[in-house]
């Protein structure tokens, strides 16, 4: 068994499948993903799991369990960009200040891409127009210092830590007790579909799945579920934008925007809530609680919800509630000082590409197919979980060493077997998909769309 079918192995288990199951898996092609850590294993066994999630699927319906091949390469490019503009450009990823930088006595990393994390970052350091400017003031200070001062701001901070410090480290701790994915089920009315209606090309067809992720892991999950059929409705806050993953990570969706702080608003929510099938969300843990709809509402308002979540640091510890993105995961838990030192930089050194987010996406979205597995066998309704921290251990725990992967190409789209897309700024290519399931082809019902673009309800079920 190769190193990607080992660490599917490791997954799927976590996810409560059987090991055997993980030989119905070929990879084929070779990675681009050079790193310090396996990163194109980690991407092509994480989509895979979710590949495996759909076969299971399948066959609680009554068909048959398949063999199924999933590229290698191709998966590399999704866990970077699909998507290739025809005449037009995506807006940049990041912000002008965000980054690395050097303190009195080592790295941190400031995530300021949403302007309130930016607005929380010069509460403590000062207005800066550049780097430059950021780059003096952040000098002055100690790492950790400056790290706490940032979060106690509001603001999105990361010290540079190694793999060993994080280990000892109270979160670090914390993490390694908890599973790659909590999965827990409770008794429910049964909402299973009729076995006999069920369409093995578009598996998920006619499932409801309320979208309250942002950036790159949950939308990751709920892209993949569109993929095979799922009607998926995001929903975001009246002022959220993040234009530079908009275009990769909408497609498939209808995206619409609630202000759940309106009653009138809430009232809506709670009416998409109650008919949804899957449910998923990547806010800080307790941030749904605040608003009033905790674990323990959702539940008594819809019994039968498949209820699944992300959070960036875990669901334990003393960093439970902090605000994190996947390249302040990298700099917390050792992956980019790993990286440093294998580049032979004085640098800190991260993946190749936002590996956490993605592999947690598949993993998420694994989780929810698994959900509506269970559902249709009788088994109860799934809560299930996990971390950006838990999902870096994964890697963590494959080791650290050179990997010898060509660096992303320059290839054009046409090269990757691509598909044209209308989308809301204009036609694009989309490289094809990894997942090569017989006779259950990926394809999606919308093309990329701008966030609140669409009304916050459910399609008919005539469309």
């Amino acid at each position: 068994m190769d190193d990607t079918s080992k660490l599917l192995e490791t997954i799927w288990t976590s996810l409560g499948g059987k090991a055997d199951q993980a030989r119905q898996v070929e990879f084929t092609a070779q990675g681009a993903l050079p790193s310090a850590f396996p990163v194109t294993d980690l991407a092509a066994s994480s989509m895979a799991a979710a590949g495996l999630a759909l076969d299971e699927l399948r066959q609680a319906a009554g068909h048959g369990a398949c063999r199924f091949v999933v590229d290698r390469r191709l998966a590399s490019f999704w866990f970077s960009s699909s998507l290739r503009p025809l005449g037009w450009q995506v807006p940049p990823l990041w912000d002008p200040v965000a980054g690395n930088y050097a303190t009195r006595d080592g790295w941190i990393r400031l995530h300021t891409n949403a302007p309130h994390h930016r607005a929380a970052a010069e509460r403590v350091l000062g207005g800066h127009e550049d780097r430059a400017g950021m780059a003096a003031s952040v000098a002055a200070w100690d790492a950790l210092e400056l790290e706490t001062a940032i979060v106690q701001a509001g603001g999105c901070a990361a010290q540079m830590r190694s793999a060993q410090d994080w280990a000892g480290h109270p979160q670090g701790l914390a993490v390694a007790a908890e599973p790659l994915i909590h999965m827990q089920t409770h008794a429910s009315p049964e909402r299973a579909r009729n076995a006999a209606a069920f369409d093995p090309a578009r598996p998920l067809r006619g499932l409801k799945v309320l979208d309250l992720t942002r950036v790159l892991a949950g939308p990751t999950a709920t892209r993949f579920l569109a993929a095979y059929g799922a009607q998926v409705l995001r929903v975001d806050p009246p002022t959220w934008d993040e234009p530079g993953v908009v275009p990769e990570m909408t497609l498939g969706k209808r995206c619409a925007r609630l202000d759940l702080h309106k009653p009138q608003h809430r009232t809506v929510f709670e009416q998409l809530l109650a008919g949804a099938d899957i449910m998923l969300h990547g806010y800080r843990s307790d941030a749904l609680e605040r608003l009033g709809y905790g674990a323990e509402w959702r539940r008594v308002r819809n019994p039968g919800l498949i209820d699944v979540s992300l959070d960036a640091y875990g669901w334990s510890g003393p960093w439970a509630t902090r605000r994190g993105f996947d390249s302040l995961v990298q700099m917390s838990c050792g992956i980019a000082h790993a990286g440093m030192l294998w580049q032979q930089t004085d640098k800190p050194f991260p993946l190749p590409v936002q590996a956490l987010d993605y592999a947690a996406g598949y993993l998420l979205a694994a989780a929810a197919v698994r959900g509506v597995a269970m559902r249709l066998t009788g088994a109860g309704a799934l809560q299930a979980r996990t971390s950006l921290a838990r999902t870096a251990k994964l890697l963590l725990d494959q080791g650290a060493d050179k990997v010898q992967e060509p660096a992303l190409a320059s290839e054009s789209a046409e090269d990757l077997a691509a598909m044209i897309e209308h989308t809301a700024w204009g036609e694009a290519r989309r490289i094809a998909w990894p997942i090569a399931l017989p006779d259950c082809p990926a394809s999606w019902p919308h093309p990329a769309s701008a966030l609140g673009s669409a009304p916050a309800r459910w399609e008919s079920e005539a469309r």
